[in-house]
């Protein structure tokens, strides 16, 4: 399905019930006496105030159609989700200028005790909500069906794989007829959870030398396009491009989307199943009712595409305001009922399930 309208609304901010996901504005709204996970959108018709949210883009499109459901049963609420990034989202909150971030990394380095100091009166806690798999996107006509091993993808995104008939692409792909063409390498050029766990792949699979983290390594070059439509719409107009954007931003812009070797060497077509097979692999390396996961990007698991983010909803468990508290727990408690996962399956993502959506609704319980 395509989204483009969806794609339009994120960049409206402010006075837009229709929320953009993936960086740092807008906070969601809930149905006040509804806290059991399973429920509907909201059924308090009373509800109403105006939550603001920022992070992530990689959730954007889950949070516009989320956004749209909640607001439609819960009208005195206003949701105001704005995409400024990851990294922007995370400082935002620690700031307390918004009531939940999106970021497609758990809280690391000295972001826990910031955070922490941010709620006071509790702790800040990592809510997985959104599995978003990223995808290897390519623009190459002729050349359908593309395989990349890690180390390829390695040697393409550190500038050392300039041109497209390189032996090692060839090797990937001994049946297919490749170009002489140059690479054009294309990276976030701001901070980025989806850099975050790109670069973690690259390192925990391919000859990568950098440290992974939010920020592209300067040393790896390449072009920076901002945002995860940005660099949809870079890929999608330059020929011999290659890039990694989530599957929701690929789908919608109808990019070509690389197969990718897991850790068997199994070539893995992206699928929201076949990524859900390595989110299911997942460890929580969070305590209590901070469910900050490690995904093993090695995966051997048959079937399993390897490269996949998980977008937090990072928040306060105690320590936001009496209206904020009410209005996140209840806008999380329909993100994370069957109703609000279900929808994800049509715009790209994964849907939680299992043992790890019991937790994220317990999580979400707890909030207060």
């Amino acid at each position: 399905m395509k989204y483009a309208s969806r794609l339009a609304a994120v960049a409206v901010v402010g006075a837009l019930s229709l929320a953009a996901c993936g960086t740092d504005d807008n906070a969601p709204a809930g149905s006040g006496t509804t806290t059991s996970a399973t429920a509907s959108a909201g059924s308090d018709a009373g509800l109403s105030g105006t939550i603001n949210a920022a992070g992530s883009s990689a959730q954007a499109n889950a949070i516009t159609e989320w956004t749209k459901n909640f607001t439609a049963t819960n009208p005195g609420v206003t949701l105001n989700y704005q995409p400024s990034g990851s990294g922007a989202g995370v400082q935002s909150f620690i700031q307390g200028t918004i009531a939940f971030a999106g970021s497609d990394s758990a809280l690391k380095d000295d972001e826990p005790a910031q955070a922490d100091a941010r709620c006071k009166t509790g702790k800040a806690i990592n809510i997985p909500m959104v599995t978003g798999p990223v995808a290897v996107v390519y623009n190459l006509p002729g050349v359908d069906g593309l395989q990349l091993s890690p180390k390829t993808l390695g040697g393409i995104f550190n500038s050392q794989i300039t041109k497209w008939d390189d032996a090692a692409i060839k090797a990937d792909n001994p049946n297919a007829t490749l170009p002489s063409v140059p690479i054009q390498a294309f990276h976030r050029s701001d901070e980025s959870g989806t850099s975050d766990n790109f670069t973690k792949f690259l390192k925990a699979t391919a000859e990568w030398p950098y440290e992974p983290a939010k920020a592209w390594p300067a040393e790896a070059k390449g072009q920076g396009s901002k945002g995860s439509d940005g660099i949809a719409s870079s890929v999608k107009d330059t020929e011999g491009a290659i890039s990694y954007v989530e599957l929701s931003y690929a789908e919608n812009s109808s990019l070509q989307k690389a197969k990718v070797a897991n850790g068997a060497g199994e070539f893995v077509e992206l699928t929201p199943e076949s990524a859900a097979k390595t989110v299911e692999t997942a460890e929580i390396k969070g305590t209590g009712n901070d469910l900050a996961l490690s995904i093993d990007y090695a995966t051997k698991t048959a079937g399993a595409y390897p490269i996949v983010l998980v977008t937090y909803e990072i928040t306060c468990e105690k320590g936001l305001s009496a209206e904020e508290s009410k209005l996140v727990k209840s806008f999380l408690t329909y993100t994370a009922s069957d109703e609000g996962q279900a929808a994800l399956g049509q715009l790209g993502y994964a849907p939680l399930s299992g043992a790890l959506l019991t937790k994220v609704r317990s999580a979400v319980e707890a909030i207060s």
